[in-house]
């Protein structure tokens, strides 16, 4: 059990130690447009929780939603990125991704499932606040197709990393600990609103 409860801290325990800057965004100088859009989605803590549950959640669900859920993410943060780079605009983005990182960590400890539309269309709207932050953040003087694919690449990969590791805990402790996981990004991303 104690090995358990270490694990259930890790996450949260990683984030209180992460630089302020890497939350922060503070960019990314003298890359190509293709790097800078692949680190984005791993330098932000917000970011790269929310994508990893988000394949810890279709793991969870299982059947369809082991791809649909990853690929309607993928599929609208990729709108939202191109939205913000033609220079249309969301309220309340970083807020959007913070609820995400919470709801996500929320669905994931509640072990809860829906139909995979649904568990997509919530995905889904996630997606575009995640895809905007991207876009609107791309630095300048970079090409934006390469940037676009340089993030869709490492979300892909970070959703991966997550159906894994939700396929390997669920075969450690029959979901327990993918339950806990998600109460740790839960309680991640409150730390992250609160920071």
């Amino acid at each position: 059990m104690k090995k358990y409860l270490s694990a259930f801290w890790l996450i949260p325990g990683m984030i209180m130690l992460w630089p302020v800057s890497v939350h922060a965004h503070t960019g990314i100088d003298d890359v190509t447009g293709f790097e800078a859009g692949f680190w984005h989605p791993i330098g932000g803590a917000d970011h790269l929780l929310a994508m990893v549950a988000v394949g810890l959640w279709a793991a969870q669900m299982g059947g369809k939603s082991i791809w649909l859920v990853p690929a309607t993410f993928v599929t609208l943060m990729l709108l939202g990125g191109i939205l913000a780079l033609s220079g249309i605009h969301f309220s309340h983005v970083e807020t959007g991704i913070l609820i995400s990182v919470l709801s996500l960590g929320i669905l994931i400890a509640a072990a809860l499932k829906f139909r995979p539309t649904v568990s997509a269309g919530i995905i889904g709207f996630f997606a575009l606040f995640h895809g905007h932050a991207h876009g609107a953040e791309m630095p300048l003087a970079i090409e934006a197709a390469t940037y676009c694919f340089g993030f869709t690449l490492s979300t892909a990969l970070l959703h991966a990393t997550g159906i894994a590791s939700g396929f390997v805990l669920q075969r450690l402790n029959t979901g327990k600990i993918v339950r806990w996981a998600g109460g740790a990004i839960a309680f991640s991303g409150i730390y992250l609103a609160l920071a």
